[in-house]
Parts: C-alpha cells; sequence; structure tokens
C-alpha cells in the first residue's frame, strides 16, 4: 500500500525530497534537550546556539549529513572515584538535528561558557540574466539561406 504525503499533487511531481526534509523536521521537533536558540545576526546570516553546560569540545560533535546539521554530544565517564550523594545535573547524550536549505554554509562553531554557537550563513548567488533571441518567420527563413553552403569560384 503507498503511503499518501502531503505532496500527492500531480502539479508537485519530484518534490520527494523536499517531503521528506519535512519530516525529518517534524521528528526532531518533539527532542527538548539540550534547548536552543535560533538567532538572526546579520542579513543573511544566522546562529544556532546549544546549551551545553558541563559538555567540553571533545565531548561535542558539529557535522553536516547530506542536508541535515546534527550536532551530538556524549559526556565520557568519571569513573568509579566520584560518587555522588544527589546527581540533578543530567550527564545524559544527545542528538539534536536541524535541516538546512540550500545554500546555507555553516562557517563556524565554538563552545563558550556552555554554550556551543554554530554559525550560518545563506550564500546568495549572483542573479545571472540571459537574453533570448525570439525568432520571427522572417528570421528562420533568412537563417537557412544563410546556412546553405554556396559555392562560389573565382572567374578568370
Amino acid at each position: 500500500m503507498s503511503r499518501l504525503g502531503s505532496f500527492n499533487s500531480p502539479l508537485l511531481l519530484g518534490f520527494e525530497h523536499l517531503e521528506r526534509m519535512l519530516d525529518q523536521a517534524a521528528k526532531s521537533s518533539g527532542e527538548g534537550y539540550p534547548p536552543y536558540n535560533i538567532e538572526q545576526t546579520g542579513e543573511y546570516a544566522l546562529r544556532i546556539t546549544l546549551a551545553v553546560a558541563g559538555f567540553t569540545e571533545d565531548d561535542l560533535s558539529v557535522t553536516l549529513e547530506d542536508t541535515q546539521l546534527v550536532i551530538r554530544g556524549k559526556q565520557h565517564d568519571d569513573g568509579p572515584d566520584r560518587v555522588f550523594i544527589h546527581r540533578g545535573i543530567a550527564a545524559r547524550q544527545f542528538q539534536r538535528a536541524f535541516v538546512l536549505a540550500e545554500g546555507i554554509e555553516i562557517t563556524h562553531a565554538h563552545l563558550d561558557s556552555g554554550l556551543l554557537h554554530v554559525d550560518l550563513e545563506r550564500q546568495v548567488p549572483e542573479p545571472q540574466v540571459k537574453t533570448i533571441v525570439i525568432e520571427g518567420a522572417g528570421t528562420k527563413a533568412s537563417r537557412k539561406k544563410s546556412d546553405k553552403a554556396i559555392d562560389v569560384t573565382p572567374e578568370s
């Protein structure tokens, strides 16, 4: 049995990849840890900030997998030397994924005071203008005549 998706209209052929991206975004939106902010830092620049207190640079990884920015965190085991009377700070691993649009580039990632900042920038292509020649009935006929090879031999 085939699944009917959001893009089942015959006018939206070839948008299956967009539907998959929307499904991935919907699945990842229910996650609540770690909390994050997304802010606009410039006309074409964004910053994603995750609260990752207790994680070091070695505990975190930032990767780009196809069109997804994936941030993972896994703290290393403290060992048997530490005995907790109360453990209220979670030391759990996490994975947070963000679906990126085409043209978004990751420019920088840094950890500062328990906050992981990932800077993104939209690459805006220069507009390209191409002039298309409009041919009329007279233009085609004259072109056909000029395309034929004419044998011209000099008279002596």
